[in-house]
């Protein structure tokens, strides 16, 4: 009987300080989410289906365009393009083929915060883009003095124009467009940009008014205005957590939780400086 006294007064004491330590802890009413989204980083490849759609629509386009882009951070992507165009044009006076290719580097920011799961964008960014492409002029009117056989005034030449090779056009543009996961790692991408060309070699007989990748060009404006409506794969390379923005609240909440702890240490640091004091005087 005795030890079984003992033994209960023993487990009662060993209940109390463990009730003594559980009620010491701080218990938090708002645990945070320890399941980390990890986001796929890698590179993308596309096409451009315009141009392929555009080249059924009118026989006297040709035209292939590759995209590309790779995932630099959260939100930041470099991005790429590289195409070859080929257009027939028809002036009052004559028709003339512009052909060649053209590369495009610059950057996207996506600026669309994607809810859990999702890898959507909608993007703003820039390229620096660079032409290189030759123009042959395939026929030309020349004025016939003789109006009997031309009442207008004009004849179609029978000369023959060398190809003027070796053109060259340089151009910034804004982009701004979205992509859309349609099923996993498959993407529809569509972009509307503004050009502004910087220089484009226009020393042929007759007028340059048509640059690969750019499009028209006129001698009043330097500007001009293209769309991208591709599709495209991303190949996973490697993963990283995702980082989520902190709330105003949150971020309240936590810089007075950082205050708050602060002056506790504070707190404690002169009631141990007191306490030596005193120590100090007792002896």
């Amino acid at each position: 009987m005795k030890y079984t006294l003992k033994f209960i007064t023993s487990l009662l004491g060993l209940f109390m300080v463990l009730q003594s330590q559980a009620q010491q802890k701080k218990i938090d009413l708002n645990p945070k989410d320890t399941i980390t989204h990890m986001e796929s980083y890698g590179i993308r490849l596309g096409m451009d289906l315009s141009k392929k759609i555009l080249g059924q629509l009118k026989p006297d386009f040709e035209g292939l365009e590759l995209v590309a882009d790779f995932r630099l951070s959260q939100t930041l992507y470099l991005a790429a393009e590289w195409g070859n165009e080929k257009k027939s044009i028809v002036e009052d006076t004559y028709t003339y083929t512009p052909e060649g290719s053209y590369f495009k580097i610059g950057i996207d920011q996506n600026t669309y915060d994607n809810w859990y799961g999702m890898n959507n964008m909608i993007h703003l960014g820039g390229r620096l883009a660079y032409a290189k492409y030759s123009q042959t002029v395939n026929e030309f009117a020349v004025f016939d003095t003789d109006r009997y056989w031309n009442p207008e005034g004009f004849g179609v030449s029978d000369q023959t124009l060398p190809t003027y090779s070796g053109l060259s056009a340089l151009w910034l543009e804004v982009v701004f467009g979205a992509k859309v996961e349609l099923f996993a790692n498959i993407f529809l991408n569509a972009s509307v940009r503004g050009g502004y060309l910087l220089n484009h070699d226009n020393n042929t007989n007759f007028p340059n008014n048509w640059v690969p990748g750019f499009n028209a060009v006129t001698e009043e404006s330097k500007f001009g205005v293209g769309y991208n409506y591709s599709i495209s794969y991303l190949i996973p390379i490697f993963k990283k957590p995702k980082v989520y923005k902190e709330s105003e609240e949150a971020k309240k909440k936590r810089l007075q939780e950082a205050s708050e702890e602060k002056s506790i240490k504070k707190a404690q640091r002169a009631a141990n400086k007191e306490e030596k004091k005193s120590s100090k005087q007792r002896l």
